[in-house]
C-alpha cells in the first residue's frame, strides 16, 4: 500500500467517523485512499471555513476528534478561522491539509506557503509527514494530543509525493488511559477552605459540561446548596429548574447574577476558562478569594491568583469532594439568601415578555422565550456570533450539557448554519436549532446547500436588523453614536426557495411559537426569520447601569 492507505487505515484504528473538507489536486491520493474504506464518511462543504466548524461541533458533542480536510494554500487558509475556534474553545479536531511535493518546498513555488508554521499558533500542534514510516506515530500522537484535557485542534500535512511512496507499516493499537487526578491534600485543604467560608460561591466554566464532571457538579450542589453561575459554554451544566443554579454570567455590563459573586466571600472556580470571562470583570483588584480546579493549573493573571488549586480531572476532584461532604453531614452552613435573592430577580426577568403581542419587530426576549417552550431538554440550539448571542447566552437557559452551543472562546460568526449540520449528524433524533444573526449567517449561507443536499433535518432561525447589531451596540454604550454599519439583506423567501428550503418570515410575536414548531415538524432544512427589536439592546444596558443587589 502507499502512504495515503496507511494514513485512512490509521484513522479508521482511531474511530475518526467524519472527515468534512473541499478536496484538492495535492490531497487527491489521499481521497481515492479515503474511498476505500466505509467505516469513514466523507462530508463535501462548500468552503473550508463550514467544515472546520462542522468538525468542531462533532467534537464538542462527542469529545471525539473529527477531520477537516482542505488542500494546501487558500484552502488551508480558509480553514483556519474555524480551526481557531475549535482549539480556543476547547473541541477535539484532526486538521488535514495536502502540500505540494517535498522536492519543491525549499523554493518559491505554486501555491505553497509555509503551513504547519500558520497553523502552529491555533493549534495544540502542528506537524508534516515527511516519511510514511512516521505515519503511524504522528496520527497515534495528533488523536491523543487532540483528545487530551484540555482538548483542541492538532494539524497534520501530508505532501503529495509523500502520500504515493509505498509503506508496510501497520497502524499503532489505540491505548487509553485514565487522567492524572488531584493530591488528596490539595482537596482536603479546598474542603476546609470550603466549610470555614459563609456565602461561597461556584463559576462553572467549559470544562463542567464533560458528562461525567455535570454529574458530580449536581450531586455537589444537592448536598451543599451552594449556587452556579454559569460560563457562556457552561450551559446546562447544573439543570436550569435546580434551586442552585444562578443562570448565567460573561456579559461585559454588570448582570443580576454578578449580585451572587459582590455577595461572596469565597469564589469556587470549576472548568473556568479566562478566555470567556475575564476575571477583571468579577474580581478587578482580587477582591475575592478564589479556588481554581480544573485539567491545567490557574493562568497568571493579577486578577486571578487562586488561594487553593486543585489540578487534574475535574469529574474526579469533585466526587473527592462529594465524599468529604457525605463523610462530615451538617457541617456546612451557609448563608445563601443573595443567591436565592439572584435566582428569583434573574427567573422575573427571563419571563418578562413571554406574553408579548408586538408586529412588525419582535423582542429577543420574547423570541428566546418561545423557543425554550419549543425546545425538549435535549435538543440542541447553536449561537452564532452577534448581538443575538447575548441574548441568548442571557435568556435561553438549559437542563442538560451541550444543549446550547456557543462560540466564547475565539468568537467566529458564521458558526451557526455549519455546525448545525454536524450536529444533525450526530444526533438525527433531535430538534436542532440556530440562531444567527443576518450578518453572521450570510458568511456561510453557501453550506444551506449542504444542508439540503444532506437532507437533513435542521431550522435556522436568522434575526434580521439590517446591521452589525453588536459592533453598533458596543459604539453607542462607549461613544453615543455608530458608525455606518447598515447593509442590505436577500429576498429571504426567495433565498430559501434558491436552495429547496422551506421558508418562513414571523413577524407576528404571537406567531413564533407555532411557526418554530412547524419547521420542526417539516421533513429537511427550514429558514425562519424574525424582524428583531434591537431597541432592547440599549434599553438593557440603560437598567443595567442602574442595577441594584437587592435581597
Amino acid at each position: 500500500m502507499q502512504a495515503s492507505d496507511l494514513m485512512v487505515q490509521c484513522l479508521v484504528e482511531e474511530g475518526i467517523e467524519y472527515i468534512f473538507g473541499v478536496p484538492g489536486e495535492e490531497n487527491a491520493d489521499f481521497m481515492m485512499s479515503l474511498e476505500k474504506t466505509d467505516a469513514i464518511r466523507f462530508i463535501l462543504t462548500r468552503h473550508e471555513q463550514g467544515a472546520a466548524f462542522m468538525a468542531e461541533i462533532y467534537g464538542r458533542l462527542t469529545g471525539n476528534p473529527a477531520g477537516c480536510l482542505g488542500t494546501l494554500g487558500p484552502g488551508a487558509t480558509n480553514l483556519i478561522t474555524g480551526v481557531a475556534d475549535s482549539n480556543m474553545d476547547r473541541a477535539p479536531m484532526l486538521v488535514l491539509t495536502g502540500q505540494g511535493a517535498s522536492t519543491r518546498l525549499h523554493k518559491e513555488s505554486h501555491q505553497v506557503m509555509d503551513v504547519v508554521h500558520m497553523f502552529k499558533p491555533v493549534t495544540k500542534w502542528a506537524t508534516t509527514v515527511w516519511h510514511p514510516e512516521n505515519i503511524p506515530e504522528i496520527m497515534r500522537k495528533a488523536v491523543r494530543v487532540a483528545r487530551t484535557e484540555k482538548p483542541g485542534a492538532v494539524h497534520v500535512e501530508l505532501p503529495e509525493d509523500i502520500a504515493k511512496l509505498p509503506t508496510d507499516k501497520k497502524p499503532l493499537p489505540v491505548r487509553k488511559f485514565r487522567r492524572p487526578v488531584p493530591d488528596d491534600k490539595a482537596i482536603n485543604r479546598i474542603f476546609e477552605r470550603i466549610k470555614a467560608a459563609k456565602r461561597p460561591i461556584i463559576i462553572a466554566g467549559n470544562g463542567c459540561i464533560r458528562r461525567r464532571a455535570s454529574k458530580q457538579l449536581r450531586l455537589f450542589c444537592e448536598a451543599t446548596g451552594i449556587g452556579v453561575l454559569s460560563t457562556f459554554m457552561a450551559k446546562g451544566c447544573v439543570d436550569m429548574d435546580a434551586p442552585y443554579c444562578l443562570y448565567t454570567i460573561g456579559l461585559g455590563t454588570k448582570d443580576i447574577p454578578a449580585c451572587a459573586v459582590d455577595a461572596a466571600d469565597l469564589v469556587i472556580c470549576l472548568g473556568y476558562d479566562m478566555v470567556e470571562y475575564h476575571p477583571k470583570l468579577w474580581n478587578n483588584g482580587r477582591t475575592k478569594p478564589v479556588i481554581h480546579i480544573d485539567f491545567l493549573p490557574a493562568e497568571i493573571d493579577e486578577n486571578y491568583h487562586p488561594e487553593l488549586e486543585a489540578v487534574g480531572d475535574l469529574a474526579h476532584a469533585l466526587w473527592m469532594l462529594n465524599e468529604r461532604v457525605k463523610a462530615t453531614p451538617g457541617e456546612l452552613q451557609f448563608d445563601l439568601s443573595q443567591q436565592q435573592a439572584v435566582r428569583r430577580d434573574m427567573t422575573e426577568e427571563l419571563a418578562k415578555h413571554k406574553n408579548d403581542t408586538t408586529e412588525g419587530v419582535i423582542r429577543p426576549q420574547k423570541v428566546l422565550w418561545d423557543v425554550r417552550e419549543v425546545m425538549g431538554a435535549h435538543d440542541i440550539l447553536l449561537s452564532d456570533v452577534g448581538a443575538h448571542k447575548m441574548w441568548i447566552a442571557r435568556h435561553y437557559q438549559c437542563h442538560e450539557p451541550n444543549t446550547c452551543l456557543i462560540p466564547n472562546g475565539f468568537c467566529s460568526m458564521g458558526f451557526a448554519l455549519p455546525g448545525a449540520i454536524a450536529a444533525a449528524l450526530v444526533h438525527p433524533d433531535r430538534n436542532i436549532l440556530a440562531i444567527c444573526g443576518d450578518a453572521g449567517f450570510m458568511m456561510n449561507v453557501q453550506e444551506m446547500e449542504t444542508a439540503r443536499r444532506l437532507n437533513l433535518n435542521i431550522t435556522v432561525m436568522v434575526w434580521a436588523d439590517n446591521a452589525y447589531g453588536l459592533i453598533a451596540w458596543k459604539q453607542d454604550n462607549e461613544f453615543g453614536r455608530h458608525t455606518d454599519l447598515d447593509f442590505g439583506n436577500p429576498d429571504w423567501l426567495k433565498l430559501a426557495e434558491s436552495f429547496d428550503w422551506r421558508g418562513h418570515v414571523v413577524e407576528n410575536a404571537q406567531d413564533v411559537q407555532t411557526t418554530l414548531a412547524q419547521c420542526f415538524s417539516e421533513p429537511g432544512p427550514s429558514l425562519l426569520v424574525i424582524p428583531i427589536d434591537y431597541r432592547e439592546n440599549n434599553l438593557l444596558t440603560k437598567r443595567l447601569g442602574e442595577l441594584t443587589c437587592s435581597i
